[in-house]
């Protein structure tokens, strides 16, 4: 147990908690909506620090990030807890554990063991998952304190209803300490405030107001969106999700559209077709749509931004499209995979994450 940070005391022992947005006032001996941050006399306590319950070695991809060091791994853990509540959540016996079975489990383990395991498995970054991160914010901020020095990566994955004071901190704003959040897949459930409320025990506009900070702050972003048939399906809604990232936080950023199957306390409907997903996927290919007269004017300025990448990376799609326009859609994709399989092993695929840690120019050397 330890005293918690971002938190404010009041009237009567009474506590304001501003991890997220929820910012729960707790009362002496209670607990906040995430059942592991807990007044006592005054002072609010995390209950989870330094007691996961998960510890394991993933791919990157798994978290899924596409575009921050591929083909490297994470040393990924996780407490139980959650502050929400989906119905259709995946991980529930592990995040809704404090709040359905009341009780904390987990083994010991010191921001300092998790940074050597880390090491120890050869791995680029540790990813806070599994749960939510951001009820664990304290362990995983003096962790990625650690990580940092050691030139290890902090990745959240994350339903993004942090505060944006838990983001500052993490990046520095007011204490002068470099960034330590370096990347962040974010579950965006849904585009209706009332899905959020109902299904989830949130609102919407906090985790769009988070992305948009993350990537204020310099924090690599990626996207997921579970797609639950008759909830968030609608070509209407998904073309919203993918007109709010292309828009708000730039055409660059990856969707990644998931498959829903029945679980927890939804089991009134089936899996996700595979239509279905397919449908998000090309929805989510119209990243803008520009005014006849500007067309050429846009493709400019969109080469433009593509020619800034290393100029491999630049090739290699290139010559896909090129090779693979006349060739069924199966061979197309195992070509496009061969010319991806190449620039990953150059050094340039190596400079490009690099420089992005480091906040520097990157410097291709075409190789």
């Amino acid at each position: 147990m330890k005293e918690a940070l971002l938190y404010e005391k009041l009237a009567d022992q009474r506590v304001r908690c501003n991890l997220c947005a929820h910012h729960c006032v707790i009362a002496p001996d209670r607990k906040g909506v995430c059942m592991v941050r807990e007044n006592r006399s005054g002072v609010l306590h995390t209950l989870v620090y330094g007691i996961p319950l998960s510890q394991a070695v993933d791919p990157i991809e798994k978290k899924p990030l596409f575009h921050f060091h591929p083909g490297s791994t994470a040393f990924s853990i996780a407490t139980v807890g959650c502050n929400f509540r989906c119905d259709f959540c995946q991980n529930a016996d592990i995040s809704q554990m404090p709040r359905n079975r009341g009780r904390i489990v987990g083994s010991q383990a010191s921001p300092e063991q998790v940074v050597e395991s880390a090491r120890q498995y050869g791995s680029r970054s540790i990813a806070y998952t599994y749960t939510e991160p951001t009820i664990f914010f304290e362990y995983s901020y003096d962790i990625a304190r650690l990580a940092h020095g050691a030139g290890i990566a902090s990745v959240y994955v994350t339903n993004g209803y942090m505060s944006s004071e838990m983001l500052e901190l993490f990046q520095g704003l007011g204490n002068g300490h470099e960034p330590w959040l370096d990347a962040a897949n974010v579950d965006l459930k849904a585009y209706r405030d009332e899905t959020y409320k109902t299904v989830c025990g949130a609102r919407l506009q906090p985790v769009l107001d988070s992305l948009v900070r993350m990537k204020e702050l310099g924090v690599w972003v990626e996207v997921t969106t579970l797609v639950v048939p008759d909830l968030n399906d609608s070509d209407e809604e998904l073309g919203e999700i993918a007109g709010f990232i292309a828009g708000e936080l730039g055409a660059e950023v990856p969707w990644h559209v998931s498959r829903f199957h029945p679980d927890y306390k939804m089991y009134d409907r089936g899996p996700t077709s595979a239509g279905a997903l397919r449908r998000a996927y090309e929805l989510g290919l119209v990243s803008e749509v520009v005014e006849h007269d500007l067309l050429m004017e846009r493709a400019r300025e969109i080469a433009g931004l593509v020619n800034r990448n290393a100029p491999l990376a630049v090739r290699g799609p290139r010559l896909a499209i090129r090779k693979g326009r006349d060739l069924p859609l199966h061979e197309a994709e195992i070509l496009a995979e061969t010319f991806r399989e190449r620039v990953v092993r150059t050094d340039d695929a190596k400079e490009g994450p690099a420089a992005f840690v480091e906040k520097r120019p990157p410097e291709w050397r075409a190789r």
